[in-house]
């Protein structure tokens, strides 16, 4: 199952937290942020596919040599729609987020000074989809997102940047 399809189940079982109000302020934060940077939704969808691969790798990283709990604890602690320099920090050493800017600036295009500026916003939104399908009880290993996402046998089917774009087909929003 992909990860928007386990999106989409976490929406529709009251036990999980994601809601399409969630969704909605996850799309809206990026179109904002897209928007006021001059990017097209193409661009902020191919920032967001490479972003995922990192985020991943940190994540499943952080999984080996802490464990389950520990990461579902980072993605509930650090995901949201506002800024945070922490949570670039809390996944990424600065070494790892200078190999995170420039891997994006190089298959995307883009400016890495822009892509830097960006990334406060961009690792929090990511999380914060991972996040969707956390339990509403708080109980570790309840989270089929975050654990399909982890999981991945890079078969192109937990890809952030599809995700959110086929997040923003299903609620009817602009890309």
């Amino acid at each position: 199952m992909g990860l928007f399809d386990q999106v989409i189940g976490a929406i529709n079982n009251p036990s999980q937290q994601a809601s399409t109000d969630q969704i909605g302020m996850i799309l809206n934060t990026v179109q904002q942020m897209s928007s006021g940077n001059g990017l097209d939704p193409n661009a902020t969808q191919a920032v967001m596919s490479v972003l995922g691969g990192h985020v991943r790798s940190a994540l499943q990283q952080q999984r080996a040599t802490q464990g389950d709990q520990q990461v579902e604890s980072l993605v509930n602690q650090f995901a949201g729609t506002d800024a945070s320099m922490t949570a670039v920090n809390a996944l990424f050493s600065s070494q790892q987020a200078q190999h995170v800017i420039q891997d994006i600036a190089q298959k995307t295009g883009l400016d890495p000074q822009m892509i830097q500026s960006l990334l406060p916003t961009l690792v929090p939104i990511a999380l914060n989809l991972l996040q969707s399908g956390a339990n509403n009880q708080g109980d570790p290993g309840g989270n089929p997102v975050l654990n399909t996402f982890l999981d991945s046998d890079h078969d192109g089917d937990v890809d952030l940047g599809d995700t959110l774009a086929i997040a923003s087909r299903f609620l009817n929003q602009p890309g």
